[in-house]
């Protein structure tokens, strides 16, 4: 696990201010993956003074649940860590005009405040009409070894048990549904190297590369609906390599693709459609991850978008929605911030999402 805290480092919440003050605090309080400890002892710090939940910790993530005896369990979740600042420092974060600036103030601290002043609320006497479980994690921004959601399903699985999942990523204010899936492979061809000289002896395997690239123009990416969503899938190079010297015919060149791919199919079956598009050809399955349907035919999941009344499409990346769908937990994203904005110098926000997506799940979940 994490290192749990820095010594000598305190940092504090106030969970009774406005939600862009608590968003301020919350980015103001640096936290760039695998430097998560400060401002996850100030979450787990201000929800410990909370009668009305039980806290737990795990490494550098806050888990707090609710125990009411509802019928139903819906998990809030969002990362505690940020890309790092910029080469100007984009912190402390500025509020003008309405406007929020500051590393993480799109990805993902303004989500993070949300569920914190959810917390408060329910404290204060409203009345939740499903048990919740809020899931504060560490180490989303870097290799998925690191995730704190990753690591906290594989050895604390009873912690994430729901029937629902709302993943606070920015989403703009709109719902996203589900996520796609993705996979990497290698297309690899192979000629005889020759001296560049007298070609005729040899065979270009750069040249045979055109074949698959060929494939790649010519081909239909498909558009399938799950769930009532419709995901744009697309097939895409992404890379190339080839050749040893400038006076040698290459006898081997490497197209590396990249699918994202509808979550009506997993990898197996990603990697199949894959190896059919290029037959003919080695086809070297690199990395990969499942999507995640959206789950939108559910009660819990319709529920949530009838309360809300807000635009819904696809997540047309991948996203942690995926490791609550493997959970057997349908999960959407929503929340505050524009998702181009993300990890930019300039990112930013208006106040007015935070305050939107508070009153959006406390009017859902209350």
């Amino acid at each position: 696990m994490p290192p749990r805290s820095v010594p000598g480092t305190t940092a504090a919440l106030d969970l009774a201010s406005d939600v862009t003050s608590l968003t301020a605090a919350v980015c103001d309080i640096q936290s760039v993956s695998r430097e998560e400890a400060v401002l996850a002892d100030a979450i787990e710090a201000a929800l410990g003074g909370l009668a009305h939940l039980e806290v737990i910790r795990d490494g550098n993530a806050v888990i707090a649940r609710t125990d009411l005896g509802r019928s139903e369990r819906v998990i809030l979740a969002g990362h505690l860590d940020t890309v790092p600042l910029a080469s100007e420092p984009n912190l402390p974060t500025r509020l003008e005009a309405g406007v929020l600036w500051g590393r993480g103030t799109v990805d993902m601290k303004g989500g993070v405040a949300v569920m914190l002043k959810v917390c408060w609320a329910i404290g204060q006497g409203a009345e939740p009409s499903r048990d919740l479980t809020f899931l504060f994690y560490d180490c989303e921004e870097i290799e998925g070894r690191y995730n704190g959601l990753g690591r906290v399903a594989a050895t604390r699985p009873d912690l994430l048990t729901g029937d629902f999942a709302v993943l606070l990523e920015p989403t703009d204010g709109a719902i996203e549904g589900g996520c796609k899936g993705t996979l990497r492979v290698d297309v690899t061809t192979r000629g005889v190297a020759a001296h560049s000289a007298r070609p005729w002896k040899g065979h270009n395997a750069i040249h045979d590369a055109a074949q698959v690239l060929s494939r790649l123009s010519a081909y239909q990416a498909e558009q399938i609906e799950v769930d009532g969503l419709v995901f744009t899938e697309a097939l895409q190079a992404v890379g190339i390599t080839g050749g040893v010297a400038g006076n040698v015919i290459p006898d081997r060149c490497t197209v590396t693709v990249n699918y994202r791919f509808a979550p009506d199919k997993d990898v197996a079956a990603a990697y199949a459609h894959v190896q059919q598009v290029f037959a003919g050809f080695d086809c070297e399955l690199g990395d990969a991850v499942d999507g995640a349907r959206p789950g939108l035919h559910l009660a819990a999941a319709r529920d949530f978008v009838d309360a809300l009344g807000l635009p819904v499409g696809p997540k047309e990346g991948w996203t942690d929605v995926a490791r609550f769908s493997a959970l057997g937990i349908p999960a959407v994203n929503f929340g505050p911030g524009d998702p181009n904005l993300a990890h930019m110098d300039d990112e930013r926000c208006p106040v007015s999402q935070y305050e939107q997506a508070e009153q959006a799940l406390l009017r859902w979940l209350t």
